[in-house]
């Protein structure tokens, strides 16, 4: 029997449709490579009935958490990895993640396994009725807990809740959240105006809308983490505040101006702290006294040194947390920022003398000799000191 030619052949058969998610959960990570599969099996076990999918988003974790998540999807499908070069930020992280997937619903959770799994059946369920936009887990309505939690931490979390209240315009008795899950349409909404700064992405998108949040909350207690070290420490508030600040004023001031004006404004306290103490010990112990105009010139290199060092470690720490430097970039920083408030501090005279000599208005002609050198100082230092790399 003659073989089929190739046009008579049998048409290859169709791969079987599978059906796409419609609800994925979101996992931002870092040094969590031990957590990954825990969570993965923990999801399957409590998400029985639901097509899912999960997207674990990695800020380049030293743990090869990334490779942990891939290992795992070669053998699920259902599970998906970001792995994110240059950037850091758990709010940046949980936008990534998705836009990164198509499913209707979203939710966020952390990946340390403190987040109760199987509060995800109930948050489907009701957010799938169709009559609210997000379903957030809450340790603060009846049933929910906050777990292990010492008394400064909860108190901590109180205050912020409160001060969260402010800028929901909805009713979230846990604004605070990590724990939530939302209508990709309410999401999209929210996105042109996020601030993506922090980690609150929660209170981020509920400010964020154009019309205020349907919200259900459900209890949860927060449980205690098993494996790796928490990520939440002693700058977390500052981070808060900035995303307050940021809903507030950012409409008209970049937030990032803002921390960057206050670390200024210390390094004047800084200076003139410096300033007092060396020219003091100069005069007092050395031969100063006969030399007052050298020993004040050597107070002032001091204090501008030690004034610009501390403005630079600060910014380095606060106002570019996300993008701050490390070893040698950290010198190679410091060099950069002198260069710049170097050249802005010539500006701040020459700019100051020159209103001065026309105006002899001394006080705006200070100032403005400050605000000049205070936006110069910002938008050099953000191209050459702390540019955004990856």
């Amino acid at each position: 029997m003659d073989r089929p030619t190739l046009h008579e052949a049998a048409p290859p058969a169709a791969p079987a449709r599978v059906l796409p998610a419609e609800l994925a959960i979101v996992v931002p990570v870092y040094n969590e490579s031990r957590n990954v599969p825990l969570l993965v099996a923990a999801l399957d076990a409590a998400l029985t009935g639901v097509r899912w999918e999960v997207v674990f988003v990695d800020d380049n974790s030293p743990d090869r958490t990334a490779d942990q998540a891939r290992d795992l999807a070669l053998a699920d499908p259902r599970v998906r990895v970001v792995q994110r070069f240059g950037r850091r930020g758990l709010s940046t992280a949980c936008i990534e993640g998705i836009l990164a997937t198509a499913a209707p619903y979203v939710a966020v959770m952390d990946g340390d396994m403190q987040h109760d799994e199987r509060v995800l059946t109930d948050m489907f369920r009701r957010i799938t009725r169709g009559d609210v936009d997000v379903v957030v887990g809450s340790r603060y309505v009846a049933g929910g807990g906050v777990g292990e939690w010492d008394r400064r931490r909860a108190a901590m979390s109180r205050f912020a809740t409160r001060l969260a209240g402010r800028l929901t315009r909805a009713p979230i008795t846990d604004p605070m959240s990590g724990f939530f899950m939302l209508r990709r349409d309410a999401f999209m909404a929210a996105l042109p105006n996020l601030s993506t700064v922090g980690f609150k992405i929660l209170l981020d998108i509920a400010a964020s809308t154009p019309e205020p949040l349907r919200v259900a909350e459900v209890p949860y207690t927060f449980r205690t983490r098993q494996h790796g070290e928490s990520k939440l420490d002693s700058l977390v508030l500052w981070e808060y505040l900035q995303l307050l600040l940021d809903k507030m004023f950012g409409r008209y001031v970049p937030v990032r101006f803002i921390s960057f004006a206050m670390v200024g404004g210390s390094g004047v306290f800084v200076h003139f702290l410096v300033l007092t103490i060396v020219l003091e010990s100069l005069l007092t112990f050395g031969d100063g006294a006969a030399h007052q105009g050298r020993s004040f010139a050597i107070a002032q290199g001091a204090a501008t040194l030690v004034a610009t060092t501390s403005n630079f470690l600060l910014n380095n720490l606060l106002t570019y947390r996300d993008q701050r430097l490390t070893g040698r970039r950290l010198w190679w920083g410091w060099l950069s920022f002198n260069l710049v408030c170097g050249i802005g501090f010539l500006a701040n005279v020459g700019i100051a003398h020159y209103l001065y000599q026309r105006q002899n208005y001394l006080i705006v002609s200070a100032l403005a000799g400050i605000a000049v050198t205070t936006v110069w100082n910002y938008a050099m230092s953000s191209i050459f000191t702390w540019r955004k790399r990856g």
